[in-house]
């Protein structure tokens, strides 16, 4: 059975909680949507700037600012692996105009952190714009160019290979510890604060591989500073079709690199219809396809429940290879 992270059904008393009351909506709702947004939107990424997640969030905030006439404003707030800027989010003013854009690292904190907020309970879901999967990325100067022989010099010299990851309990941490443990394999875990970081220090040989966000590294494996030998999706990526899977190597490892907009919990479900049918229709505009496909995703959007359903999968998920690996919280 592939580690392929989708959404279990969801209680409904969790759907409440990430809600207001029916009653609440009615009252609340059309003032809201009809006159939103008013002034500009701010959109914390809680990555520096240049990843696939900013990437993402410059994308829709600059297609949303021509549609309304206000400015979506990106902000990088990094540090602890991503929570704070998701802090930052959730405790603003549920009004609509500080908005989260994640990515899968939001369900993978909990299983490192002991976070000031809770994940489901304290952030309404508005969509998923967009899913894809990782690369496995090396430093040329690994003699190994598959799965395989990365596995089989990794046996032969424990510990002594060094990964690269955008931070402690990141989603590219996690992903990391789950193929290790399903490759029989130690590797050397080497936090960064970021993906571009990351990406910077295995491109100068500091670190030999890391699990990278491909619209932040394909520029890099197209020029040859990184060399790509596997793709975590179930199919080989398009931009990248001479590139095979982890799956293809024989191992059942298959990880989503998806984005979610969330906002504080209490957003008023006009505001939430607004922006999720916006998107939507972003989503499946052919330049916004076309500009996301080429960085290996593909779009994905639907109604917020999709997006809800996958976070409290993922989290159950990590936290389960979290506990096997023996992470320790922070």
């Amino acid at each position: 059975m592939a580690h392929h992270f989708y959404p279990a059904c969801v209680a409904a008393s969790v759907w409440a909680l990430a809600f207001p009351s029916a009653l609440h909506a009615q009252v609340a709702a059309p003032g809201s949507g009809q006159a939103y947004p008013s002034k500009n939107v701010r959109i914390i990424v809680p990555f520096t700037p240049g990843g696939g997640t900013d990437f993402i969030a410059r994308l829709i905030g600059a297609k949303l600012s021509a549609t309304w006439g206000q400015q979506f404003v990106v902000e990088n707030r990094v540090g602890a692996g991503s929570t704070l800027g998701s802090e930052v989010a959730l405790r603003s003013p549920p009004d609509g105009y500080t908005l989260l854009l994640t990515s899968g690292s939001y369900t993978a904190s909990p299983a490192m952190y002991k976070l000031r907020y809770d994940p489901i309970k304290d952030m309404t879901p508005i969509i998923q714009p967009d899913d894809g999967p990782f690369i496995l990325a090396l430093h040329p100067s690994l003699p190994v160019r598959s799965v395989k022989q990365l596995v089989a010099l990794a046996k032969s010299q424990p510990a002594q290979i060094n990964y690269a990851t955008s931070g402690q309990g990141s989603i590219s941490h996690l992903s990391t510890e789950l193929f290790s443990m399903l490759a029989g394999i130690q590797l050397t875990h080497v936090p960064y604060k970021g993906n571009g970081q990351s990406i910077s220090d295995t491109i100068a040989g500091q670190t030999q591989m890391l699990f990278a966000a491909i619209a932040a590294a394909i520029p890099h494996v197209k020029s040859g500073r990184l060399r790509a030998i596997a793709a975590t999706s179930a199919t080989r990526v398009p931009a990248l079709s001479e590139v095979p899977t982890v799956i293809e190597a024989g191992y059942r490892f298959e990880v989503s690199n998806w984005h979610g907009l969330m906002g504080p919990r209490g957003l008023p479900p006009a505001i939430v219809e607004k922006l999720n049918s916006e998107i939507n229709k972003i989503v499946k505009d052919p330049e916004f396809v076309q500009r996301i496909a080429s960085d290996g995703l593909v779009p994905a959007g639907g109604p917020p429940e999709r997006l809800l359903k996958l976070l409290n999968e993922e989290i159950a998920n990590w936290s389960k290879v979290a506990a096997r690996a023996g992470l320790k919280v922070q």
